[in-house]
This record gives C-alpha cells, sequence and structure tokens, in this order.
C-alpha cells in the first residue's frame, strides 16, 4: 500500500524480531538516501523486549533479566516494546522535508494526539518531556513514546502508541528516565479498539504530519 505516490505504508502482522527489524530499516534508509527505495510507514508489533536509546542510564534498567534488552541508536533512554503496542517506524527524506528535526519530532506528537482524539482520548506533548501525554495531576500518564533517528536526513526508528500492552512489563525499567510517572494505555482509559482501527486512524491523519513538514501531500492511492 502506499499513502501517497512516494511512501510506503506497511502493516506486518505478528510479532517482529527487533534485530531484524532495525536491520531491514537500516538498509532501507539507506536505499531511500541513495535514490533506490521509497519513504516508507512501518506498522508493527515486537515480542517483549527493553530498548535502550543513546541517553541510557545503566541504573534505568531495574530487571536486566526479565526481557531482551537492545542497544538502539536511537534517541532517548529505556523504553519497553511487546504485544499490544503499536510500534511506527517512520522513514522520511528529511532532506526534502525541511532539515529540522524539533519540527519532525513535534509532527510525530501531533499525529499521534491526533489519532487518539478520534478515540475521545485527550492527549498531549509536555514541555521538556517528549512523548505522548493524558491525565492531569494524579492522573497525568504517559501513552506514546518518540524515539528517532536521522542518518544522512533520512529518519528511522519512531513511535510507540500504547493500545492494550501487559501495563507491569514497564515496570523493569524506568520508562524514558521518568520514573517519577506513571504509564498507561488506551485499554486502561476504557478504550477498547482493534489495532486495525488504531491503524485506520494513523493513516487518516497522516496528511496532515507530511504537511506540517512542509512538503506537497497527494491524496492517497491504496494498493
Amino acid at each position: 500500500m502506499t499513502v501517497n505516490d512516494e511512501i510506503e505504508w506497511r502493516v506486518t502482522p505478528g510479532l517482529t524480531p527487533y534485530a531484524e527489524t532495525v536491520a531491514e530499516m537500516e538498509a532501507r534508509a539507506a536505499a531511500i538516501r541513495a535514490g533506490e527505495a521509497t519513504e516508507l510507514i512501518w506498522l508493527l508489533e515486537h515480542p517483549p523486549l527493553y530498548t535502550a536509546g543513546t541517553s541510557a542510564e545503566d541504573d534505568e534498567l531495574l530487571v536486566p533479566d526479565r526481557f531482551p534488552v537492545f542497544r538502539s541508536g536511537r534517541g532517548g533512554r529505556y523504553t519497553y516494546h511487546g504485544p499490544g503496542q503499536r510500534v511506527g517506524y517512520v522513514l522520511l527524506d528529511l532532506d526534502k522535508r525541511g532539515r529540522d528535526v524539533r519540527c519532525f519530532v513535534a509532527a510525530i506528537e501531533n499525529w499521534v494526539i491526533a489519532t487518539l482524539a478520534d478515540f475521545g482520548i485527550d492527549a498531549r506533548s509536555e514541555p521538556g518531556r517528549v512523548g505522548i501525554w493524558t491525565g492531569q495531576g494524579p492522573d497525568e500518564a504517559k501513552i506514546g513514546a518518540i524515539g528517532v533517528r536521522v542518518r544522512r536526513w533520512v529518519s528511522f526508528h519512531g513511535f510507540s502508541l500504547n493500545v492494550d500492552p501487559d501495563l507491569s512489563h514497564f515496570a523493569g525499567i524506568v520508562p524514558c528516565g521518568l520514573g517519577e510517572f506513571a504509564v498507561t494505555s488506551m485499554a486502561r482509559l476504557g478504550i477498547g479498539t482493534e489495532m486495525a482501527e488504531v491503524d485506520q486512524a494513523l493513516h487518516r491523519h497522516f496528511p496532515a504530519m507530511l504537511a506540517s513538514l512542509g512538503c506537497t501531500v497527494r491524496s492517497h492511492k491504496d494498493s
């Protein structure tokens, strides 16, 4: 499927191994830079695992032997991936979309926020805290994480959105280095939905995300 004439939209069923995914992303990013492949939005789920971003501290891995741990080249600290969580890998050529990494991260945040709004969830970004947040005061919690890498102005890695993961799995880390905040999910907030419905909402709001990067969005052409 293509989201427009230039961008492949891929949804992989089942649980996709992390190391193989990263290898494929890196190869695709290089091919995009070389003009040999189209840009890619890749939606999938991983088996339970922890990843450490470039800013991760050793003491933020609280239970080292619980799940496999992967050192990741993305920005950020420790995060969890697992079943029930929609992971979106965003491989875009930022050389032709503004060369503004902060704008790119904000665009991903706004994309996920707009998606959650379709399900009646009031989500937001917070200054100084990358990610997607819901609730106020004692009910404030993180529902989505952002972690990107840019190489030769091609982005990879992306976001994760907690649809209905096992939230107890986050207890093995200090999520994103923010141990004072809880982690939540769409299911915990009372929103029961299928992953396919989340994907449809992400697809629906993707043109606005691209437009916020200053590019021209063509009409959808699914295949």
